[in-house]
């Protein structure tokens, strides 16, 4: 699953605007869920990384709610 337009630090920064934190804030390992992520912002995330290209359900990200999982299944290098 790739997304060329997307990038790690844009992946990050949509995280943290959902979450109303500071990207530098959450790290590659923290749980995203437990930092107040819930589903409905998870498929606001899936739509516009869809838009920019990548192709992740739902199931991918739900199942590891990580951000270097997420990195690593569209891709990406942080």
């Amino acid at each position: 699953m790739t997304a060329p337009t997307l990038t790690a630090a844009q992946v990050r920064a949509d995280v943290a605007e959902l979450l109303q934190s500071d990207p530098s804030s959450i790290t590659l390992d923290d749980n995203l869920f437990d930092l107040g992520l819930d589903s409905v912002r998870v498929m606001t995330l899936i739509e516009r990384w869809r838009t920019a290209g990548a192709a992740v359900e739902f199931p991918d990200l739900a199942e590891q709610p990580e951000l270097g999982h997420w990195h690593a299944l569209l891709g990406l290098a942080e």
